[in-house]
């Protein structure tokens, strides 16, 4: 998956966007972009990409991504199928920090939400949204300008009491896209995306980042608090989960499917991640389904 730049300059005339998609499926678009971006899935399933976090998605999740944080949704391969009749709905809204002023939000009365959008620098989910602020953020859609601006305040207010939330991303991810000139950073990013189920070792990547290996490992492990080999194992731990929900697939299918070359080691890394085997995992996931 290469790494896009998307420049809302040209279609942005507002200080801030709301707009209702419907299509087919979502755009297979690994991307980031200066903007904060608010969205809310009305229709559709399949996995969430953001940073590195791979998720399976639902409709009625809401999420808040903060800025140049790469992110991607891909629906369910149904969705893809030439004579499906299935559709993809959302509602997106993109603003900056500063459309209100480069110091609104320092404000004692919006520290909350100051905090909110620090915090999504990472990536937030919000689960079990109520049906009321779920009308609020629809309503984003068809109100003026004034009105909209007041309304998502009010939106970013309730999530900030939400007791579902949740940060996506692992600490330390989005710090590389913050410095535009590390483009060796991107390409580094790009290829283990591209290539995380396949054998990937720290050598080709550092001949990437144009480093040693020795140099590669002790910036990897400074810019992520941890070896490059626990990020590549929890990036393809966190793809099998997605499969183990899915729960269309063997567990062996799974175990080579995301990269590992064994079971043992699988079972083994995924115990160290998550804390429980796979079998055990997808136990878990489906009691939980049955019991909700």
């Amino acid at each position: 998956m290469k790494l896009h730049f998307v420049d809302r300059t040209s279609s942005i005339t507002n200080s801030l966007s709301v707009t209702r998609n419907c299509y087919p499926h979502f755009l297979k678009l690994w991307h980031f972009h200066p903007e904060l971006e608010l969205v809310i899935i009305l229709k559709s399933t399949g996995t969430r990409f953001v940073g590195d976090s791979i998720e399976k998605f639902n409709e009625g999740e809401v999420v808040l991504l903060g800025k140049n944080l790469p992110h991607m949704w891909i629906n369910d391969p149904d969705y893809y199928v030439g004579d499906s009749n299935l559709t993809a709905e959302a509602i997106a809204v993109h603003f900056k920090k500063d459309f209100l002023g480069t110091t609104f939000f320092e404000t004692p009365e919006m520290i909350k939400i100051s905090n909110l959008i620090t915090k999504a620098s990472l990536g937030i989910v919000f689960t079990d949204i109520s049906v009321e602020l779920m009308k609020k953020i629809k309503s984003l859609v068809a109100l003026k300008d004034f009105e909209k601006v007041v309304m998502l305040l009010q939106v970013l207010q309730e999530l900030t009491k939400s007791n579902t939330s949740r940060i996506l991303s692992s600490n330390g991810f989005i710090k590389p896209f913050n410095h535009e000139s590390s483009q060796d950073l991107k390409k580094i990013y790009e290829y283990i995306y591209k290539n995380f189920n396949k054998p990937i070792s720290s050598k080709k990547v550092s001949e990437i980042a144009n480093m040693n290996s020795s140099a590669f490992s002790r910036f990897f492990t400074k810019i992520h608090r941890k070896s490059f080999t626990r990020y590549l194992n929890e990036i393809r731990v966190g793809y099998a989960c997605k499969m183990l929900i899915e729960g269309e697939q063997k567990i062996i299918s799974i175990c080579y499917e995301s990269g590992f070359r064994n079971v043992s080691n699988f079972n083994r890394q995924f115990k160290i991640i998550r804390g429980i085997t796979p079998n055990e995992f997808a136990k878990l996931y489906y009691n939980k389904v049955s019991k909700d």
